[in-house]
């Protein structure tokens, strides 16, 4: 039996508070499960003995499946409906969870990226839903306010998951035991490593069983099935000669907008551990890194809440955020010198690094309003075509990695620049096409 769907403009206030606290569930979930590889990437580089580009092949194989799953993702939702492909979502991921078990046993890196690969199909559903059920949830005025505020419970999740996961795999000792590794012959490392990598085990089977327990709590929860199918009006005047998902240019310069700040949001996350390694601060240490570029993003979201569109529209905040983050590009690979803050002596370049996370926040809420705009009927599968753009989570640390082990671990930064440089350009004129002109 389907669930009964309603419009928007049928929501009581109770349904939508009700529907932005489970929704709030949903991004804190998907934040967890994402942001954990900012410490799996180096954990599995030491227990699987990887080059910089294999280790990154982590967030190659997470996110490559958002490109795969994310169009089927969308007919799943038109035949299932928001809240039943939550539920799939859910018990999708658990089955990625449980593959580390064995990968983590055999020490198999094969396994881990299958197993990665199953994680991020299930989130690809996941986003796939969430993303425009948040959206339409209200006035599209206030979507970056209310974007935000997932970005908050996606943030403090990401805070919290490599804290938990380095409390769960890690001891006090393993910062000598990291430096014994390499000095070690073949056997006793081999005995070491696989004693390291099966430390996950035990987190990842709690994962997968927690993930089976969300998909059935999603199923028997009051959140409303919204219908997105239904157009007004004036939206369907617009559309009337449209065929096809490609004849909104906002739409598809929007997902490429998605593409490029994913993939310097990644970077800013997953790389600041090793480019802290390289200046000589070991993983122990390093690890609070990522929790302190995720505090500066939740900064950023909570202004967000606070000021859209009281004080600043969603629009000039996206402007905003896409210059800040084209200048602190340059900084990152032209700063030079020592710096001790919170009790770490580093580079200047990474707090500069560190500092992305603000110029992050409020581009993913300025971003998808704008590129949903006027969809109507076609909302789903534009959610769709966004959410692939998410495989750029999966292209640009392979970027990285490529070029910090050819030209150096600052010097890779530059790929920034340009990336920044498009989101501005989204930002000030792109979202405004409703028509390609060549």
């Amino acid at each position: 039996m389907s669930e009964k769907k309603i419009t928007t403009d049928q929501l009581t206030k109770r349904d939508t508070t009700i529907s932005i606290l489970l929704i709030g569930l949903v991004f804190f979930i998907i934040g967890f499960v994402s942001w954990i590889n900012a410490i799996l990437i180096p954990f599995f580089k030491i227990a699987c003995e990887l080059t910089n580009f294999q280790s990154y092949l982590v967030a190659f194989a997470f996110y490559i499946s958002y490109l795969v799953m994310s169009v089927p993702s969308s007919y799943l939702l038109k035949a299932v409906g928001f809240k039943k492909g939550m539920m799939t979502a859910f018990f999708v991921m658990s089955v990625g969870a449980a593959f580390f078990i064995p990968a983590a046993y055999f020490r198999t890196y094969e396994i881990f990226l299958l197993g990665l690969f199953t994680l991020g199909s299930g989130l690809a559903i996941l986003q796939t839903a969430s993303n425009p059920y948040i959206t339409v949830l209200g006035p599209k005025e206030s979507a970056a306010q209310r974007i935000s505020i997932m970005g908050i419970c996606n943030k403090f999740a990401g805070i919290l998951a490599p804290l938990l996961f380095a409390a769960a795999v890690l001891r006090a000792s393993d910062a000598e035991l990291f430096r014994q590794i390499p000095l070690m012959g073949d056997a006793e490392r081999a005995l070491v490593l696989d004693e390291l990598i099966r430390r996950v085990m035990l987190p990842y089977a709690v994962v997968s069983v927690g993930l089976i327990g969300l998909g059935l709590f999603i199923k028997f929860s009051p959140l409303p099935e919204i219908d997105t199918e239904s157009e007004s009006d004036a939206v369907a005047v617009a559309n009337s000669g449209k065929t096809s998902i490609f004849q909104f240019p906002h739409l598809i310069l929007g997902a490429l907008a998605i593409f490029l700040h994913v993939g310097t949001q990644i970077l800013a996350i997953d790389t600041v551990i090793a480019y802290a390694g390289s200046m000589g601060i070991n993983m122990i240490e390093a690890k609070v890194f990522p929790s302190y570029t995720l505090a500066l993003t939740i900064l950023g979201y909570s202004i967000g809440v606070f000021a859209i569109p009281r004080f600043i529209s969603q629009v000039n905040a996206l402007r905003a955020c896409t210059i800040l983050g084209a200048v602190l590009s340059l900084l990152i690979v032209l700063a030079k010198g020592s710096i001790t803050f919170l009790g770490h002596t580093v580079d200047a370049s990474l707090w500069f690094v560190v500092a992305l996370g603000l110029a992050n926040s409020l581009v993913w809420a300025g971003i998808w309003p704008v590129a949903l705009d006027g969809l109507g009927k076609f909302t789903k599968l534009g959610s769709s075509i966004m959410i692939m753009g998410l495989c750029g989570n999966a292209i640009m640390p392979v970027v990285y990695g490529y070029f910090a082990d050819s030209i150096g671990v600052q010097e890779a930064y530059w790929v920034l620049f340009p990336c920044y440089a498009y989101l501005a350009y989204y930002a000030i004129h792109g979202h405004k096409l409703r028509k390609w002109k060549f």
